[in-house]
């Protein structure tokens, strides 16, 4: 038997090389164009989230003679007469024929712009930059109880420049 001679095909280093320079364009290319559409998403995500929670107030504000809710300055209350069924008053409750406003929500939503992405929380502010509440960690929302205006605690601004404050 004459021996034979088994050929092993493999790649060069320079095939190799071309092929990492290749996949490195390629990546170069995709990766900002991936991370501005997640941006996008959360600016839009937070347009709705605005919305529905400025929708509510209003909605509550017009079912209780022009009041917003939280005039106590609670997050705990703000968060309760929007989920849950209110009197007159804004008493929170389930006596039936008594508490017959509401719910405006289903719950809060989490804020989807950074730096507070994921939290729920709301600070009170009274007027300008007068804050009232703790601190911004798990604050993602910032609400004056005088006007019923919500909006993002966010210094942050979108793509366009517009800071997330001013949507």
């Amino acid at each position: 038997m004459d021996s034979q001679i088994v050929r092993k095909h493999s790649f060069s280093l320079v095939e190799l090389v071309i092929v990492v320079i290749i996949i490195g364009i390629i990546a170069a290319i995709a990766v900002p164009r991936i991370s501005r559409g997640a941006k996008g998403a959360g600016d839009a995500s937070l347009r709705g989230s605005l919305r529905s929670m400025r929708d509510a107030i209003d909605r509550y504000a017009a079912e209780h003679g022009g009041d917003f809710p939280a005039q106590d300055k609670s997050a705990v209350t703000l968060v309760a007469q929007l989920t849950a069924r209110t009197n007159v008053l804004g008493e929170v409750g389930t006596v039936a024929g008594e508490h017959i406003y509401g719910p405006y929500l289903r719950g809060m939503p989490a804020v989807s712009v950074p730096p507070n992405t994921g939290a729920s929380g709301i600070k009170f502010k009274e007027d300008g930059n007068v804050a009232m509440g703790g601190g911004d960690a798990d604050n993602g929302w910032m609400y004056n109880f005088k006007t019923g205006h919500i909006y993002a605690n966010s210094d942050q601004s979108d793509e366009a420049g517009a800071p997330y404050k001013g949507y």
